[in-house]
């Protein structure tokens, strides 16, 4: 991987993309996390306004301590990056009380998960608003465009998304070459949408490693029954989700109207 060319590449595109839409910088929320940690650094290179948002709701301490580590790093390094704190935790206790919470647990708990992510949504656009800029997107190839592991109109709800086309452990491999914090480097991936430290592969039931591998296997037009075993397990995992999460990675369908109806 030419990490060097690649950075260079993205932060180009980011710079270029801000001129032409006449914007003055970025807003990117601040996880914690390998995704967000990259992709601040890359709009912090482009010498363009930074704001990195901080947006804990019941947040787990190692994932506030990981995010404030890589702003305090990141400001330390550019004299373009600002940041704010926002603490959604009375927002969303707020909202849980105008709402019905009957339901099974663990639908109730994914609802009010993207809850969350709409809520942290709703506020980078807030300040994107407020300052004339653009909210990036942090969502990697594998999640995007993979098995779809975000949230429609949370995290999926950005203008630009300059790491989509990175699988998970090319964004590690340029982590390593933009100098993100080892806390992060080392961190299990995690959405922190629950309000502990369960990782992504909790949820998924496969690493990101397995998960690239089934990926490249469809992209081979491979179908479970070319495995066994644990691979084929990998492989059923990536494409239930595949399948599941088309209605988040496919545009929104539109009902077109026949001209001889108008």
């Amino acid at each position: 991987m030419q990490a060097e060319k690649i950075v260079d590449h993205i932060v180009n595109w980011l710079k270029e993309y801000a001129v032409d839409a006449r914007v003055n910088g970025f807003v990117v929320g601040v996880s914690g996390g390998i995704d967000s940690a990259v992709t601040s650094t890359l709009c912090a290179m482009t010498g363009l306004d930074l704001l990195c948002i901080e947006m804990p709701i019941h947040q787990a301490v190692s994932h506030v301590t990981r995010a404030q580590e890589h702003i305090s790093q990141l400001k330390n390094r550019f004299s373009n990056v600002s940041d704010s704190r926002v603490d959604l935790t009375p927002v969303f206790e707020e909202f849980k009380t105008e709402v019905s919470l009957d339901g099974k647990d663990e639908t109730v708990d994914m609802a009010l998960a993207n809850t969350r992510a709409r809520l942290r949504m709703t506020t980078l656009y807030y300040h994107a608003g407020l300052l004339g800029r653009l909210v990036a997107g942090t969502g990697n190839k594998v999640e995007d465009f993979g098995v779809g592991f975000f949230t429609k109109y949370g995290d999926g709800g950005v203008d630009l998304s300059p790491i989509a086309d990175l699988l998970k452990s090319e964004v590690y491999d340029l982590g390593a070459y933009l100098n993100v914090p080892e806390s992060i480097m080392k961190a299990a991936p995690s959405d922190g949408l629950f309000g502990d430290a369960r990782s992504d592969e909790d949820q998924i039931g496969a690493s990101y490693p397995e998960l690239e591998w089934a990926m490249q296997m469809k992209d081979k037009g491979k179908n479970a029954d070319d495995f066994s075993g644990r691979e084929q397990e990998v492989f059923k995992i990536f494409t239930s989700y595949y399948k599941k999460n088309q209605h988040k990675m496919n545009p929104i369908p539109v009902c077109e109207i026949p001209k001889k109806l108008r």
